[in-house]
């Protein structure tokens, strides 16, 4: 049977279009299927400030230089909404693609916030929706690395912005807490533990919690990550996170996996480029 691809990329983060570009200057025939833009969670990443030859960068604009690249090597990009893999076949909402061998680069989803799901002014990218809230006062849900760059970008735009974190100090990089620490208009709740959300007409209003009640014209959630990978049923996992080898391999002969969907110990831009280094160069090995 004649394939339609050497390789299929599913996901077009940063991982999916490393593995595309290392697999097409080997030659090799790859698509990249996604059912989002190029780039995935780095567009909604305001600002970049540890990756290797950019001091600073915003996400979207670092997603389009690799973007760039995979243009200039014409790599082909579909759209389609992956419903299940089998027996060399990515089966989407729109095609079944063969091919002879699959990355996994899909990546991790934002984790929603219990009680939410009706409110109009939540949101989960201060990137996207900042602008909606201009000189008005906006509450942060988190206490990381995610949360605190969320409330960073919210300054600038923002009244105020209260963090409220359930941690007693925030967990991520020293520097961004400083940073948060020097913003006069940013309040830090920690310690603090949301109780119930008061709205009318599924607008959120007061956020009730353990040190009191904050009101607010609207809430940005940043409480971690969760991965993409209810649709794989017969792929090893770990609490939702697919097992690899150190070849980037699954326990599934053909399919490779790597980035924010593997189970490791650091989930980082730079981390995600390597482990797609190595999965393509061992799926350039295996087909050779």
């Amino acid at each position: 049977m004649k394939l339609d691809f050497d390789c299929v990329v599913v996901g077009a983060g940063i991982a999916g279009m490393t593995a595309a570009i290392y697999l097409k200057r080997s030659n090799l025939n790859v698509l990249i299927l996604d059912n989002d833009a190029p780039g995935g969670l780095l567009n909604k990443i305001s600002v970049v400030e540890n990756y290797p030859g950019f001091t600073k960068i915003s996400g979207p604009d670092l997603a389009y230089k690799i973007y760039e690249q995979v243009n200039n090597l014409g790599i082909e990009i579909r759209y389609g909404k992956v419903i299940d893999i089998k027996d060399h076949q990515v089966i989407t909402d729109l095609e079944t693609i063969t091919t002879k061998k699959i990355i996994l680069a899909i990546g991790r989803k934002t984790r929603k916030l219990e009680n939410t799901n009706n409110l109009k002014n939540v949101s989960y990218c201060a990137v996207c929706d900042a602008n909606l809230y201009k000189n008005k006062t906006v509450a942060v849900v988190g206490y990381s690395n995610s949360a605190m760059e969320e409330a960073l970008y919210l300054s600038d735009i923002c009244q105020k912005v209260i963090i409220i974190g359930r941690g007693s100090d925030f967990k991520g990089e020293a520097t961004l807490a400083e940073q948060i620490k020097n913003k006069s208009n940013i309040e830090i709740q920690l310690d603090c533990v949301i109780k119930t959300l008061s709205s009318d007409n599924d607008i959120l209003n007061k956020i009730i919690t353990n040190k009191g009640d904050f009101e607010v014209d609207g809430m940005f959630v940043a409480i971690g990550y969760e991965p993409n990978t209810e649709f794989l049923k017969d792929i090893t996992k770990d609490n939702g996170y697919i097992i690899v080898d150190n070849k980037m391999k699954t326990n599934i002969d053909y399919i490779f996996a790597c980035g924010d969907i593997i189970k490791k110990d650091v989930y980082q831009l730079t981390t995600a480029v390597g482990e797609a280094t190595i999965a393509a160069i061992n799926v350039k090995k295996e087909i050779n």
